[in-house]
């Protein structure tokens, strides 16, 4: 029994430089040190015959609720639910109680994923009007993915609304910043198209003008400084063309549901379960976003993982919360796509490994090289499932999938080196470490 490798995959098909190879991986410890034809033998064999390997599915926008609201999730709960979808890694918000807007909440965090997280893990450390000075001493910090900016309110009370405090958080930032761009004075003004009752209402209410008016104005701050950021959940076929623009200083993100769902379907089926900030919208912002997605110009893909509770879901509108779970889905949905020819998988894999990786700056990961770590997603490309809410391990227990058949699913997720998942069940424990950048 050689002990060159502690773990290998016996032919897979290996995507590496853009194509599908059938080649053998061999993993030492966390780091992929054998790409090619591999006779010695291993106390731990996967065979990944007629299995596609990718590089592990990477999430950057989840709000996993800890501390604070963690009836609907937690740290352990939230990274579960992830290896069991194929995510090897996350980004978490800031936006909790209290938010993680100082290096003591942000080290409590820390401290508190240890040996608890299923996946590997970065945090977002939440800009507020108040810590603006603390912003350009976070180029070295463990685990921190970048800066938060909540434009428009959601969620958690989290808010940099003032055009010249964003200015100060996007000017005074060494790291990129993420942005929820919504004009929170537009949000505040149109209050008055709220319809009781009726969730038909949400995208009337927080509007196109309410995200592109926010969307403009942080592009044209960070074009000013020459700053990067990163706008996330885009919505609108305005934002759209808007950002193909302004390329430079900003890169930017969609989410599954966007490219799933749209009004007033959603919001028939589902109710308040689809209301989520911001919106879904019409389908013509949906067409838009998948011409964004086929012609390369979307850049990442999020979940945007947001759970509640039914009982908090079932409130009537607007009292009902808005925000819906995404990180166990955010990838069957996404390979389904690709195998209905919505896009490649080589895109895929651009928008959930390789681009994360490039933006953000994460260090050996996000490709299937010799030397990088080991962490892998394992998919049968021909496997279909029907989504349930039973099969949702996020402790709100629903999804807004339920009932929606995917071809393609996650069999195995390598953390670390480490087969966490294989077939829909959890093989071992708490393997996440943080990630570096």
């Amino acid at each position: 029994m050689s002990n060159n490798y502690t773990f290998i995959l016996k032919n897979g098909l290996c995507f590496i430089n853009g194509k599908l190879l059938k080649t053998d991986l061999g993993i030492l410890n966390n780091k992929i040190i054998k790409i090619g034809d591999i006779k010695e033998n291993s106390q731990n064999i996967y065979d990944a015959s007629e299995k596609v390997i990718l590089p592990g599915i990477i999430d950057t926008q989840v709000h996993f609720r800890e501390p604070g609201s963690t009836n609907a999730e937690d740290l352990e709960s939230g990274s579960r639910a992830a290896v069991l979808g194929g995510v090897t890694s996350l980004f978490e918000m800031p936006n909790t109680n209290p938010p993680t807007s100082n290096l003591t909440e942000f080290n409590k965090k820390l401290k508190a994923a240890k040996n608890r997280m299923h996946s590997n893990y970065a945090f977002y450390f939440g800009a507020t009007p108040q810590n603006t000075d603390q912003l350009s001493d976070l180029k070295g910090l463990e685990g921190c993915c970048g800066i938060k900016l909540f434009a428009g309110s959601s969620t958690g009370n989290l808010l940099v609304d003032k055009e010249s405090d964003i200015e100060k958080v996007i000017s005074n930032s060494n790291r990129i910043v993420s942005i929820h761009s919504e004009d929170e004075d537009i949000i505040r003004l149109r209050k008055k198209f709220i319809k009781k009752g009726d969730v038909h209402s949400h995208p009337e209410w927080r509007n196109v003008e309410c995200a592109m008016s926010s969307t403009r104005r942080v592009v044209k701050i960070a074009e000013r400084y020459e700053k990067k950021i990163h706008v996330l959940h885009v919505t609108t076929k305005e934002e759209v063309e808007f950002l193909a623009m302004h390329k430079k200083n900003v890169t930017f993100e969609t989410t599954p549901q966007h490219l799933t769902m749209y009004a007033p379907d959603c919001y028939n089926q589902l109710g308040t379960y689809a209301q989520m900030n911001p919106p879904l919208r019409t389908k013509e912002h949906y067409d838009k976003l998948w011409n964004a997605i086929k012609n390369d110009i979307v850049d990442v893909l999020g979940s945007d993982h947001a759970p509640h509770t039914k009982e908090e879901k079932n409130r009537e509108y607007p009292n009902s919360p808005s925000g819906m779970p995404g990180v166990q889905t955010i990838f069957p949905i996404m390979i389904n796509h690709v195998n209905t020819g919505k896009l490649s998988l080589s895109q895929l894999v651009k928008l959930m490994c390789e681009n994360p990786c490039k933006i953000f700056g994460i260090k050996n990961k996000g490709f299937i090289k010799e030397g990088y770590d080991a962490d892998l997603t394992i998919v049968d490309m021909e496997k279909e499932v029907t989504i349930k809410d039973n099969m949702i391990a996020s402790k709100c227990g629903w999804t807004p999938f339920n009932n929606y058949k995917v071809k393609g699913f996650p069999v195995g997720t390598v953390v670390n080196g480490i087969l966490v998942m294989s077939d829909g069940k959890i093989l071992i424990n708490s393997k996440g470490k943080p990630l570096n950048f």
